[in-house]
């Protein structure tokens, strides 16, 4: 029978959508998410070849508007987003007072006085909650959560650009990496980015829920694969790109996670765990995210033992197969001698000691890393 006291599953606006692709379903940060369609390492390479598609409508969307917007988000996060020109984003996080990371969300300015915070499905509420309580009794500011309103698209790939140039229209696809616009659709109002959380080429939707499944529609009808969970994981893991709740929470401050770039201390502004992030950046942080690759057979897994010299020296944060490698790959946090490039070590995977070397970030180079080799290369012949 089941369980009348099982929390009810939330559904994004495209779940019979997904339903009728034959999506598997699993619960997610309290979502009923498709986790893969045709499978995880096929949407995997359809996103790293060609173009894909995730519904990621459970992440969190909350509208920060009013003069005294740009204020109120400096005083809660660890970026300067007061630097940010309008028609852009930049990753951020969320510190506590001891620089202990809450969230890392994406934060867009819109223009001058309206700003995108995107945070992660889980730390929706607490993450709305927080920046809030930085309010001032006079900030000219309001919170606006959307999340219920809107779909967001997550459209990757090389492809991806000509595929919402002909759905969308050319003006998309002449963004800059890391750049925002807002445009007409169905008269709607439809928010586009060219970011994403794959390594890939590729660009964020938020609209609303009619202008969202007309586009999963319209591109699902150009032949872009729909793509679930699984291979948003594989491809952020591929990338190195921390997931929060393994491998960077609370426990965990930016510096040793390799993410001192996205904390302004140079403009004075105070902002929660300023002071603490200053004193780890001082000392120098003890340990280092470091990337480790096998160099046998078997998969890595979080919460795997990580050894030196048959030492206990960390465990794995996150981990799994490859696809584009073909091998096992996997974080974890080391001791600072340990986490330099070419150190040898192994992992305990389930009981079997399996080699693993560490290596630079990221394990497959990021799109526009691959395009500035390639274009060397041809300088060079």
């Amino acid at each position: 029978m089941p369980d009348s006291h099982a929390p009810t599953l939330r559904q994004t606006p495209l779940f019979d959508l997904h339903e009728r692709e034959g999506a598997r379903i699993v619960p997610f940060a309290g979502w009923a998410m498709p986790v893969q369609y045709a499978g995880i390492v096929e949407e995997h390479h359809a996103v790293r070849e060609r173009a894909g598609m995730f519904d990621v409508s459970h992440m969190g969307r909350l509208f920060v508007v009013g003069a005294d917007a740009a204020a109120l988000l400096r005083r809660a996060v660890t970026y300067d987003v007061t630097s940010i020109a309008e028609g852009h984003g930049h990753y951020t996080l969320l510190c506590n007072e001891d620089g202990g990371i809450v969230d890392d969300p994406y934060v867009y300015r819109l223009d001058a006085h309206r700003f995108l915070v995107v945070g992660n499905a889980s730390n929706a509420a607490h993450d709305a909650a927080r920046i809030r309580s930085f309010l001032a009794p006079d900030d000219d500011a309001e919170l606006l959560d959307r999340q219920d309103e809107t779909v967001m698209l997550a459209v990757q790939g090389p492809a991806s650009p000509g595929y919402l140039a002909r759905v969308l229209g050319p003006e998309v696809a002449t963004l800059e990496k890391r750049a925002c616009t807002e445009l007409p659709f169905m008269q709607y109002k439809l928010f586009a980015s060219r970011t994403g959380y794959t390594g890939e080429d590729g660009f964020e939707l938020v609209t609303s829920r009619e202008a969202g499944r007309a586009i999963w529609r319209q591109l699902r009808a150009e032949g872009v694969a729909p793509c679930g969970l699984g291979a948003r994981d594989t491809l952020r893991l591929e990338a190195a790109l921390p997931l929060w709740g393994n491998d960077i929470d609370e426990t965990t401050n930016p510096y040793e996670a390799g993410l001192g770039w996205v904390v302004s201390l140079d403009d004075g502004a105070a902002f929660a765990g300023r002071n603490a992030l200053a004193r780890i950046k001082a000392a120098g942080p003890d340990r280092k995210l470091a990337c480790l690759r096998a160099g046998g057979r078997g998969v890595m897994r979080g919460g795997c033992a990580v050894l030196h010299d048959g030492a206990h020296v960390g465990q794995t944060t996150s981990g799994g197969h490859s696809p584009t490698l073909g091998v096992s790959v996997a974080m974890a946090y080391l001791p600072n001698d340990l986490a330099k490039p070419g150190t040898r070590l192994t992992v305990d995977v389930r009981g079997r000691a399996l080699p693993v070397t560490v290596v630079r970030r990221p394990f497959v180079p990021h799109a526009e890393q691959r395009v500035a080799h390639a274009q060397q290369h041809e300088t060079r012949s």
